[in-house]
């Protein structure tokens, strides 16, 4: 099971490789795995999506200021800070989950995000304990970082190791796309609120509801994950090193190390970060910063913002299974490289569009740009998974994805707003997308990324 830093070019064709013969149906068992890892992917981005959502309402309450947009440039910045974490969050998650199982730690994981959710929908505001207030955010925000960074690679891992391997883009996909959902519940959540009371009431309380629902939510979750096994890979990567044991070989270790990972996956870690970086900065320009980019900079109401931005996270939702299937089929690296193209070229018609005043040219430029997201993310949500094996995948993955988001995800809303304020040029962040876009094809082709599709580790 042990590779060297230089990935071939090419999986060579195995007994379980491309070219074998597809396992007949998915067992119950796969059901019940795919179904508990995208409701777990569900509470966390709904935990995360809440935050962009509510902006305007967090801003006031808790980063009060004359200048609205300042309000908002603080907020965002709190935004980033949960990323920041993340990647402690995923080594120190990803190492328990190396060591313990996948199952065993996503139990932990769930729970602890919705417990910190819940805890901002029940925070005092500034007006009411001063600056406490946003101090407590910014602790809550941590919180839900550091379970989220073992949370969000401990899941697609869970069933990326039970999924038949000529459906494993359709399946880590299924379970991504629960992470578009969010960002759609969440925006009809507030908007049904905001739009069926007073704004006194909805600034008052009512906000806080969806943040309060959360802990309910993540207990239905983990109803769901106690009805799981731990993955075949796992059970056969420990039964390996009993026999190991049993043997007296010193050499093999009965657990894995945050140092192992690094010394045998470098080259495939920086890889990661920067295959999905990409992704994470179109997703949370998507999810996180389009909602109030179109009201303040598209001039449209809150409403409107809403109800566009619901719309185009249900087409990502639907779309990104589909590019997972055509990604078991033509290859992983293929995906990217056409992906990352498309985005660079279309992100200044996407951002024009929907910064142009009109809804449905708003619609449309968001729509835009999903196509183009969800076209890469049917090869960059599997390889970043494919590419370890199964002794560090947790560790190894948890770390480089959760650096990649943290480095390109949690700073896009900030970014975007601060370009826009810095320019005045109201499709300014498309040209910091085509920047990424092309950055990372450079990488993809520099580090020779490889492709994953059928590898077995």
């Amino acid at each position: 099971m042990t590779r060297s830093n230089e990935a071939p070019a090419s999986p060579a064709p195995t007994a379980s490789g491309p070219s074998a013969k597809p396992s007949p149906g998915i067992t119950p068992m796969q059901r019940r795995v795919l179904l508990g890892g995208s409701v777990g992917q569900f509470i966390e981005f709904y935990d995360f999506a809440l935050y962009g959502v509510s902006a305007v309402v967090l801003a006031e309450h808790f980063f009060p200021s004359d200048n609205p947009l300042a309000g908002l440039l603080v907020l965002f910045a709190t935004f980033g800070v949960a990323f920041f974490i993340r990647p402690i969050g995923g080594l120190f998650f990803g190492a328990l989950g190396d060591r313990l199982g996948r199952r065993n730690v996503l139990v932990i994981t769930l729970l602890t995000i919705g417990l910190a959710t819940t805890g901002i929908g029940l925070l005092p505001t500034f007006e009411v304990i001063g600056a406490a207030a946003p101090i407590l955010l910014v602790l809550l925000r941590l919180l839900q970082g550091l379970s989220a960074g073992g949370e969000s690679a401990g899941a697609p891992s869970f069933v990326f190791e039970h999924a038949p391997i000529h459906r494993r883009g359709l399946f880590v996909n299924i379970t991504l796309a629960a992470t578009a959902l969010p960002s759609v519940v969440a925006a009809f959540l507030v908007f049904f609120l905001s739009s069926s009371m007073s704004d006194a009431a909805f600034m008052s309380w009512g906000w806080r509801v969806p943040f309060i629902i959360a802990l309910p939510l993540a207990l239905v979750g983990l109803w769901i994950r106690a009805k799981t096994e731990e993955s075949p890979a796992f059970k056969e990567m420990m039964a390996e090193q009993r026999a190991d044991e049993a043997e007296v070989r010193p050499e093999v270790g009965s657990h894995t190390t945050i140092g192992e990972a690094f010394r045998k996956n470098w080259l495939q870690m920086i890889q990661v970060v920067f295959v999905m970086g990409l992704t994470a900065m179109g997703f949370y320009f998507l999810s996180g910063y389009f909602i109030s980019y179109v009201s303040t900079t598209g001039n449209l109401s809150r409403e409107q913002s809403l109800l566009l931005n619901g719309g185009a996270m249900l087409a990502y939702t639907l779309l990104l299974p589909v590019a997972g299937a055509i990604g078991d089929r033509v290859g992983r690296r293929p995906m990217m490289i056409g992906g990352a193209i498309a985005i660079a070229v279309l992100a200044i018609p996407a951002f024009s569009l929907v910064t142009s005043g009109s809804v449905g040219l708003a619609f449309l430029g968001q729509l835009i740009f999903v196509v183009a997201i969800c076209f890469y993310g049917g090869g960059c949500y599997t390889f970043f998974i494919e590419v370890f094996d199964t002794r560090n995948r947790f560790t190894s993955a948890a770390f480089s994805y959760n650096l990649g988001y943290a480095l390109l995800g949690g700073t896009a809303p900030f970014i975007g707003t601060a370009l826009v304020d810095a320019t005045g040029v109201p499709h300014s962040p498309a040209f910091y997308v085509i920047g990424v876009a092309i950055m990372t094809l450079i990488v993809i082709a520099a580090t020779r990324v490889p492709e994953t599709r059928g590898w077995t580790k």
